[in-house]
């Protein structure tokens, strides 16, 4: 393995480990009043009220589409406790939990909200394409954390340390986790019955390529030298078998 200073920094977190359990605690504690906010939206006649003052006529909140996307929200919100209480061991800082609550916010309640009739008026029946949607979301749900736990676990074995991860899902794709979240939020969107909310995952996806990967394959290539060039000399970067 190369010696060199690692980055402290990349793709807008911070890599250091650490446990920042304060951060920790109340990056799932707001996430959770999130949960129960779309609760009150999906359950408790918020959504009308909700409608009622941007003067709009929104009366939907029994849709059995609405209760779904709900259910998106609470599995979202167990996995990411997981993920921040568990298997996440860098430090977590106060930028990245206050902005990624934001955006947090900003999709959980926003895909609730359109999928509940924010752009229409009437209720759209469930259809096998809701079906395949809901695929995609515990398929992405999956990949995402399970990738991520079985990493977790291979690192906990002393004879392991230095070494870069390769097993497992990570031998599909480098980011498998990455591809995830794109598969995940696709099969989120397309519950909402309304295709243009599409533009999350594919925004998502061109931010994964564009950004958080380059930076962190430099971060990785820094840290593990030969073995992660290696790796990434015949492993997928983000899509399994394609790219």
């Amino acid at each position: 393995m190369e010696h060199v200073k690692r980055k402290p920094k990349s793709g807008g977190v911070n890599r250091e480990y650490g446990r920042a359990v304060t951060q920790r605690l109340t990056f799932v504690g707001l996430h959770f009043m999130l949960v129960v906010l779309c609760a009150w939206l999906a359950f408790y006649d918020g959504f009308s009220t909700l409608g009622q003052l941007i003067g709009q006529k929104w009366t939907l909140t029994g849709d059995i589409r609405v209760q779904i996307l709900f259910g998106c929200v609470v599995l979202y919100w167990i996995r990411h406790t997981v993920t921040v209480l568990y298997i996440l061991q860098r430090m977590i800082d106060w930028s990245e939990v206050f902005g990624l609550i934001c955006f947090m916010a900003f999709f959980e309640i926003g895909l609730l909200v359109v999928g509940g009739g924010a752009f229409r008026d009437h209720i759209i029946p469930l259809s096998a394409l809701d079906v395949f949607a809901a695929f995609l979301l515990l398929l992405g749900s999956f990949l995402n954390t399970y990738s991520e736990l079985q990493r977790k676990w291979w690192k906990k074995d002393l004879s392991n340390k230095g070494k870069i991860y390769t097993e497992g899902l990570f031998s599909y794709s480098m980011h498998i986790n990455y591809f995830g979240d794109v598969v995940l939020f696709s099969g989120w969107g397309l519950l909402t019955g309304h295709y243009w909310t599409l533009f999350l995952p594919f925004a998502m996806g061109y931010s994964f390529v564009a950004m958080h990967i380059p930076a962190l394959d430099s971060y990785l290539a820094d840290r593990y030298g030969d073995g992660f060039r290696q790796y990434a000399a015949k492993t997928k970067k983000l899509v399994p078998f394609i790219y």
